[in-house]
């Protein structure tokens, strides 16, 4: 089986998306992935803050990495994000995931978005079916 490391490397070896928002990962733990990412101006919307789509796909792509990285197979199957204060461009966004609940199909998690100054932007929170199928 591979380490939670080896499987988040390949993963976004293979995430497009998460390369595209520039996401990076910082710490990888089994159960908990911590990622970070610079707001660019082609993200933001007419308010010129964030649109919500970058906030729900930085904590979509921590969520995949965290659970995944137990070595199981893992996809989302329910997902919503709480947008909580403005989001610029120039901002530097960081997740923290926390476990809720696993079992051995399925897991329950939060993701919490920070900006540079640690100020809680976001939460996103994710449920996961884990298919049984290992990491290999």
């Amino acid at each position: 089986m591979l380490s939670p490391t080896e499987i988040v490397d390949r993963m976004m070896s293979n995430d497009t998306m998460s390369q595209w928002l520039g996401i990076k990962v910082n710490s990888v733990s089994p159960g908990s992935v911590s990622c970070i990412m610079e707001v660019r101006s082609e993200m933001v919307n007419g308010f010129q803050i964030a649109h919500g789509g970058i906030t729900y796909s930085l904590g979509d792509s921590a969520l995949a990495f965290s659970v995944n990285s137990h070595g199981i197979h893992a996809v989302s199957v329910e997902t919503s994000v709480s947008h909580l204060k403005p989001v610029k461009i120039g901002d530097t966004l960081t997740t923290q995931t926390r476990e809720l609940s696993l079992s051995r199909k399925i897991g329950v998690y939060q993701v919490d978005i920070f900006n540079q100054e640690k100020v809680l932007v976001a939460t996103f929170k994710g449920t996961v079916y884990r298919t049984g199928q290992e990491w290999s």
